[in-house]
């Protein structure tokens, strides 16, 4: 698994860097061929927050945690990539290594992350990105593992055309298609 480290108004040492390789470098045994990690550190109001996305095949998995203790945000971290893991391990088991699932661990409980709200309307961040043909099925899974609200595909049964779905307050999922 290759490793990013990206700190933001923190410096970590290298004794941190060394046990969230540790920590994520374990989550590898799910993926076949390599993965990548990206691990942001930061710190919030005196807590310290760690965020762990994974790229493999093409899927992104990510979680990011905020305690008191970076050990902590770094495990509990891990712990909800995991999660998100075998929650969804019918729908993964193509993009993950055969018999990954064979030993089921016990899975731990994640602490639950607090949004922020935006009030202006100020573009922060911009992102570019390819936008793929798909199944209906594979963006929602996209979207829950990155723990987006909505996520924009190609619609391969409409023949590719820009599409967005996302989760309804009410629960379930909706879709948004261009109309030619």
């Amino acid at each position: 698994m290759k490793f990013t480290f990206t700190e933001k108004k923190l410096k970590v040492p290298d004794e941190i860097k060394d046990y969230a390789e540790r920590k994520v470098g374990k989550i590898d045994r799910f993926f076949r061929g390599d993965a990548e990690a990206f691990i942001t550190f930061s710190s919030e109001r005196g807590r310290y927050k760690a965020e762990v996305t994974i790229e493999n095949n093409g899927t992104f998995y990510r979680a990011s945690e905020l305690t008191s203790d970076i050990h902590a945000s770094i495990d509990s971290a891990c712990a909800s990539i995991e999660n998100q893991i075998r929650k969804n391990k019918s729908r993964l088991e193509k993009r993950l290594r055969e018999g990954v699932f064979e030993r089921e661990a016990v899975p731990s409980i994640a602490d639950a992350e607090i949004e922020e709200e935006e009030k202006d309307f100020n573009i922060v961040r911009l992102k570019h990105f390819p936008i793929k043909p798909m199944t209906t099925e594979e963006p929602i899974l996209q979207m829950n593992l990155l723990e987006h609200e909505f996520f924009a595909f190609k619609d391969q049964s409409r023949d590719d055309a820009f599409s967005v779905v996302y989760r309804r307050k009410n629960g379930g999922y909706g879709l948004i298609s261009d109309v030619d």
